[in-house]
């Protein structure tokens, strides 16, 4: 069962070929016999996902239906849920359970679906390695030497080890993009709104965004139908109509007109990575998608820019982590600033710490101006570009990352060096857009992603293209060695 997609466990429990009940002990056992390997949980809900499970398969018996009903997932570790601990993979707040649900765990919980666990995940959401966990850091099930991406590298080593179908992300500069392609999963960031960010703990407001990380796009399309929609809670949610996600997964690609920019194409990117991605736009052309080159000027200048606005909004978001009201506080202060202190000094770890600081330094009086305010202007630049593009293609096409997954450690004495694998994805997040990566291929026997980016609220359209592409190519249809 460990094998099935989430649209072929939707059609199994219609069939009565397994009970959700079954289907959970069974995912269970497997993650308590795996799970060791990669480090990909932080806290598993044994009991909670059984009693969902015996509630799904209820509904079910009373003749109600529906994709998600008694399919089993779990949520990245950033995600509130009630009474469950929710330590954004931090010391900080190890010891916090949450009074409430986010409104994704929430919705999804409505919609049936059986929460497994918590997964592990980059110290509040901050790397690209899923290395900075105060829990330690998360294998890539393909090569337990190499680094599963992150932030999401708890969600997505758990879905490309096959311990559960799959599972929710978030991404702020393509931490559910860059996990898939170095698992060799489909991950999808929505467009910013379409997914209610209430009681997902805050990394950059204006660049997180909830979305699922799946096997196939077909499955991405069933839990985002879950996951979506307007929340009245969430200031920057958008009320804008949820489309069936499903509805178009097959419709034809005849005449789809998609950019291909040539700046994808620097010298940073792995030539074998490069020979994919056209390997990859050869096999849409025989599906009748028209090619062009198009240009993104300034994307150039998107890594300074993401690097001075996400620790700008992060310094902000954490500064209410100062042990007083939740959290991780140190024992015995001498005063009020010692606590102030010595609790965020314990409680962070040096990737946070490093962000807090660049933040700070960004928003202080005598660089506001310098940084923040330059930056802020250079990601209109950027959306601009994407706007002029949009105006010529339909979608746009390129590599998820520079190179395949690294091994664990190899990048820990250079940050920028990480920083810089998120080159291809932060566009997005700076300008709102949907984007998603999906499975292209493989080096030296690692997986690699092709991205696909589109105008706001284009989803469907990703999802379409990419179900299409997975129709005439088996890449995402692998899965790793001993899972």
């Amino acid at each position: 069962m460990h094998q099935l997609t989430l649209a072929e466990i939707a059609r199994g429990l219609a069939d009565k070929k397994f009970s959700s009940e079954e289907l959970t002990k069974t995912l269970l056992a497997r993650i308590a016999q795996l799970d060791p390997q990669l480090n990909s949980f932080i806290t598993l809900t044994e009991d909670l996902a059984l009693e969902q499970a015996k509630a799904a398969d209820a509904r079910r018996a009373n003749g109600e239906t529906g994709a998600l009903l008694g399919a089993p997932i779990a949520h990245k570790d950033l995600f509130c849920t009630q009474g469950v601990r929710t330590s954004c993979g931090s010391k900080m707040l190890d010891n916090f359970k949450a009074p409430y649900d986010a409104t994704v765990v929430a919705k999804l919980a409505a919609a049936g679906a059986v929460s497994l666990g918590k997964t592990n995940m980059d110290e509040f959401a901050m790397g690209s390695a899923n290395e900075s966990s105060y829990y330690g850091a998360v294998k890539n099930p393909w090569n337990l030497e190499h680094v599963p991406g992150g932030s999401s590298g708890g969600s997505a080593a758990a879905v490309a080890a096959r311990l559960l179908p799959a599972a929710t992300g978030t991404d702020t500069g393509g931490s559910i993009r860059q996990p898939a392609a170095l698992t060799n999963l489909t991950g999808l960031k929505p467009t910013y709104g379409r997914v209610s960010r209430w009681g997902m703990i805050a990394y950059a407001s204006s660049l997180d965004q909830g979305g699922p990380l799946a096997r196939t796009a077909e499955d991405c399309a069933i839990l985002l139908q879950g996951m979506a929609g307007f929340d009245p809670q969430d200031s920057t949610s958008i009320d804008e109509p949820v489309p069936d996600f499903s509805a178009n997964l097959n419709g034809s690609l005849k005449g789809l007109r998609i950019g291909v920019p040539s700046e994808f194409f620097s010298e940073g990117l792995d030539p074998r990575i490069a020979e994919l991605v056209h390997n990859s736009i050869k096999e849409l052309e025989k599906l009748g998608a028209v090619i062009k080159t198009i240009s993104l000027p300034n994307m150039q200048h998107a890594i300074p820019a993401y690097y001075v606005i996400a620790p700008a909004e992060a310094s902000s978001n954490l500064s209410r982590f100062d042990g007083v009201r939740f959290g991780h506080r140190c024992e015995d202060p001498k005063d009020l600033t010692d606590l102030y202190k010595r609790s965020r000094a314990e409680g962070f770890g040096p990737e946070v710490q490093r962000r807090i600081l660049v933040g700070a330094y960004a928003l202080s009086a005598g660089y506001y101006d310098a940084y923040y305010l330059q930056a802020q202007k250079i990601r209109r630049l950027i959306k601009n570009d994407f706007m002029a593009a949009f105006n010529e293609v339909d979608i746009i096409l390129g590599p998820t990352t520079p190179n395949p997954a690294w091994k664990i450690g190899a990048k820990n004495s250079d940050p920028v060096s990480a920083y810089l694998e998120d080159v291809y994805t932060i566009t997005a997040n700076l300008a709102g857009l949907p984007g998603l990566s999906m499975p292209a291929g493989f080096v030296d026997g690692l997986p690699v992603g092709v991205q696909l980016l589109a105008p706001y609220f284009q989803e469907g359209r990703l999802l379409n293209v990419a179900h299409q592409y997975q129709l005439n190519t088996d890449w995402h249809t692998r899965s790793p060695a001993g899972f």
